[in-house]
């Protein structure tokens, strides 16, 4: 073997051991004991009932939605159904977070907001899709753990705060699209004000029965259309004096 230098094996060494840190992945299949769990949900679930565009199926795909679901729920992370999170709250039903995302057409650059953080699983979905997603939600404590889980898995287009989402997030408006997770008794007008010209709201209305709406924002004005009954928990707001 050649010898090498003293100084060349000082400096190799000072090479190797002060490399940085590479950064840190997102999960993949090697490591991610849901990984076919979470492709038969798309497959079953979200495909075989008509969601058709790509890019959603693609980020559902991508996001471990037993992350976002409290530790004794994971083995049903990717059932047919929403699932209890706290504080009275749910993590919606997949087809439903995937039928969502389709219909607001969130596409590449898109500026979006969700009212309604909860588990944070649906801004993830938004935010392998979206340009910016700004995601409100009005218990503290729900918002401060989706915001930690968000960063924690890499999430840097998403920005989530406590508040009361009937009021929107006029600083960074207007959106291409707007998701409502839980449902008002009404459409909160300030939310149609926030909506771009050729913008979608997804929205789901009601106190007993509820439906699903479509809120178009055209040159014309305003197109809604009724796809669907649902059941979502009720928007919760902080003041109920307003409109």
């Amino acid at each position: 073997m050649t010898a090498r230098p003293l100084h060349l094996l000082l400096l190799l060494g000072c090479v190797l051991a002060c490399r940085p840190n590479p950064p840190q992945a997102r999960p993949t299949k090697a490591r991610d004991p849901y990984a076919r769990e979470r492709a038969q949900m798309v497959r079953e679930q979200l495909h075989a009932r008509g969601i058709r565009n790509d890019a959603v199926l693609d980020a559902v795909r991508r996001v471990p939605r037993h992350l976002f679901v409290p530790p004794e729920s994971q083995g049903q992370a990717y059932a047919d159904h929403p699932l209890p999170i706290g504080f009275e709250q749910t993590i919606s039903q997949p087809y439903i977070v995937g039928y969502m995302t389709e219909a607001a057409r969130v596409s590449a650059g898109s500026r979006v907001l969700e009212i309604g953080t909860g588990s944070g699983y649906q801004a993830a979905v938004l935010a392998e899709i979206a340009g910016e997603v700004y995601s409100i939600e009005i218990v503290p404590e729900l918002a401060e753990r989706a915001r930690a889980l968000l960063a924690e898995l890499g999430y840097r287009n998403v920005h989530v705060r406590a508040g009361d989402g009937y009021a929107g997030w006029r600083e960074h408006a207007p959106f291409d699209a707007i998701l409502v997770t839980a449902a008002p008794d009404h459409v909160p007008p300030a939310l149609v004000e926030q909506l771009a010209v050729n913008g979608r709201m997804v929205i789901p209305v009601g106190t007993g029965e509820q439906e699903m709406r479509v809120i178009t924002k055209t040159p014309a004005g305003v197109v809604e259309e009724r796809t669907m009954d649902v059941r979502f928990v009720p928007l919760v707001r902080s003041d109920t004096t307003g409109p």
